[in-house]
């Protein structure tokens, strides 16, 4: 299919690096963003509106586990990069390699559809229709806001962590009392931030379950260049970090959070530089669940009720394909979107999604390694297996990458980045081989 065109849905990290191996190996393209410029949710104030970054935000991948292989972040990066260092480094990757004419910006895909007998017809928000060989999916997935219903009503103001980019925008919390609902990332990053006291008037952080609080560093050092390697076994590996974080952190409870259910690294890390701290010094105050709202106060699981003028709901996100009208090609009411090797679906052999995976560490440089697959499939040089086989291959690493954590929406798409990658390389490697193998051969 080198001699084809594809398409590219998004020009975020997944699509613009997914766009450099294409045109690395010849292979014709287009890529659609519907903004104005590269960089997806790490372009701050974006004004497609898809973007989640708020002022303060700094990444929480050290520099040298987010780094593009052929493009190395610069030397004097600090550990952790703010935003505007993220977005420029994209910026300059796009650049670096002549990417950004290929790229149609302020042009949404507003509908994919699937051809008789393969190919896709797409419509653009220009009026135009193109028609392509294959699509590639890169649109992300921190971009749709999942908004819990809550029994009652509340007089005050309810935003989801998607919109906060300060304590004052888009609503003024100086002064305020705020309640933030869940303990992801981006909780404990606006709490720990409004709970300083030149800012809220006190925060709550509440939580349907307990969490561990894991640190930014270990001994000194960015604790994901601490992670177990690869060839260790993984059951070994687990035990190993679980140990040392226990023996570093203590117990949860110590710092006024409720005591986690689950091992540590059994749920998507949740890290911080100055959560615990906050909340040990009594900054901010942790309670359970939301049971209902209560005009000026919100009432908790454990029946007591706080008064509160505003609430961030932390909440997560979902996956959302709004150009594919297929249901097949959408998430169930689980949040389950199987795909071999979180890049093909296993019915549909011209379809390829790129950073569709929350990754740990990183999900920045995820498509880059995925391109590999894609490219040596568009050329020929790669044989998807049977869809009966990739559905087999598709349970197996879902009991691979997923058994560590408790069942959760948050975990269905949950892989390990550095077990991930040598697994994907060896399919790759597989698939070469099935190409030399004769039509009909098993």
């Amino acid at each position: 299919m080198a001699d084809k065109r594809v398409a590219i849905i998004g020009a975020g990290c997944s699509g613009f690096t997914t766009a450099k191996r294409l045109k690395d190996n010849g292979i014709d393209y287009d890529c659609f963003e519907m903004s104005d410029d590269v960089g997806g949710n790490w372009y701050y104030d974006n004004p497609n509106g898809m973007s989640s970054c708020y002022q303060s935000l700094h990444i929480d991948t050290s520099t040298t586990r987010l780094e593009f292989d052929d493009f190395p972040a610069p030397s004097d990066w600090p550990h952790f990069p703010h935003h505007s260092l993220m977005h420029q480094y994209f910026r300059d990757y796009v650049d670096a390699f002549d990417l950004r004419d290929s790229i149609s910006f302020n042009t949404a895909v507003e509908k994919a559809e699937r051809k008789p007998g393969g190919g896709w017809r797409l419509t653009l928000s220009t009026g135009d229709t193109r028609e392509y060989e294959a699509l590639v999916v890169a649109n992300g997935h921190h971009w749709n806001p999942f908004m819990p219903e809550y029994p009652g009503t509340f007089d005050g103001e309810i935003i989801h962590s998607h919109n906060y980019r300060s304590p004052f925008e888009p609503v003024d919390m100086h002064g305020k009392r705020v309640l933030v609902i869940g303990m992801g990332n981006s909780a404990l990053d606006i709490a720990s931030e409004l709970s300083n006291r030149t800012v809220a008037d006190h925060v709550w952080v509440s939580a349907r379950r307990g969490v561990w609080v894991l640190s930014k560093y270990r001994g000194g050092k960015p604790a994901d260049k601490m992670m177990m390697p690869p060839w260790m076994p993984k059951k070994l590996g687990l035990a190993i970090a679980r140990r040392s974080i226990k023996k570093s952190l203590g117990n949860m409870e110590d710092y006024g959070l409720p005591k986690p259910d689950h091992e540590p690294l059994s749920a998507h890390p949740s890290v911080s530089i100055d959560f615990l701290a906050k909340s040990g010094s009594g900054d901010l105050t942790c309670v359970p669940a939301v049971q209902r709202l209560d005009g000026d106060g919100v009432i908790m699981t454990d029946g007591s009720r706080i008064e509160v003028d505003v609430i961030v709901m932390a909440t997560g996100y979902r996956m959302a394909f709004p150009f594919f009208d297929d249901p097949s090609l959408l998430p169930d009411s689980e949040h389950r979107y199987p795909l071999f090797k979180r890049i093909v679906h296993p019915d549909v052999d011209d379809l390829y999604y790129a950073g569709l995976a929350q990754s740990s560490p990183t999900i920045v440089n995820l498509a880059e390694q995925q391109s590999k697959l894609i490219v040596d499939h568009l050329q020929g040089d790669y044989a998807l297996p049977s869809p009966r086989e990739m559905r087999k291959a598709i349970a197996e690493d879902e009991r691979k990458h997923l058994g560590q954590y408790y069942s959760a929406p948050r975990h269905t798409i949950q892989v390990d980045f550095a077990r991930y990658k040598l697994d994907l390389l060896a399919e790759i490697e597989a698939g070469r081989e099935r190409v030399k193998q004769p039509v009909g051969a098993k």
